[in-house]
């Protein structure tokens, strides 16, 4: 029984780790996608591109966390009546603190949502 349990606990541990990396994986996809389409949807009731994109920047900062490493949200899209915008956010997910298994640092994320313009609204 106790050769058992020494053969056994390393590999036990190392499958916890793993469910936790991709438990943090999955969180922070979700939080990324929700960030995204947020800012798509501050950006979307904007008059002009520029407005749009500072709309999506302070959007995707202030919901920012400090353990999440986030690039600036990319405005794209066709920003005119009746036209369709995309905002696309990159994150990194750190897997720092389980380094028994072998992952690597960290891992990329990439979410991109997109909201339709009004078609009659104005624009700039």
């Amino acid at each position: 029984m106790a050769v058992e349990l020494v053969l056994l606990t390393p590999v036990l541990v190392a499958f916890t780790l793993l469910v936790v990396a991709f438990g943090r994986y999955v969180a922070v996809r979700g939080e990324v996608e929700a960030l995204s389409r947020d800012a798509v949807r501050e950006a979307s009731v904007r008059r002009t591109a520029a407005e749009a994109r500072a709309a999506a920047v302070v959007s995707v900062d202030a919901a920012r966390k400090p353990q999440r490493t986030c690039g600036a949200p990319v405005l794209g899209g066709v920003f005119v009546a009746g036209g369709t915008i995309t905002v696309t956010l990159t994150c990194e997910v750190s897997y720092s603190g389980l380094g028994l298994i072998g992952l690597p640092g960290s891992a990329t994320v990439r979410a991109t949502s997109a909201a339709p313009l009004d078609t009659l609204r104005r624009v700039g």
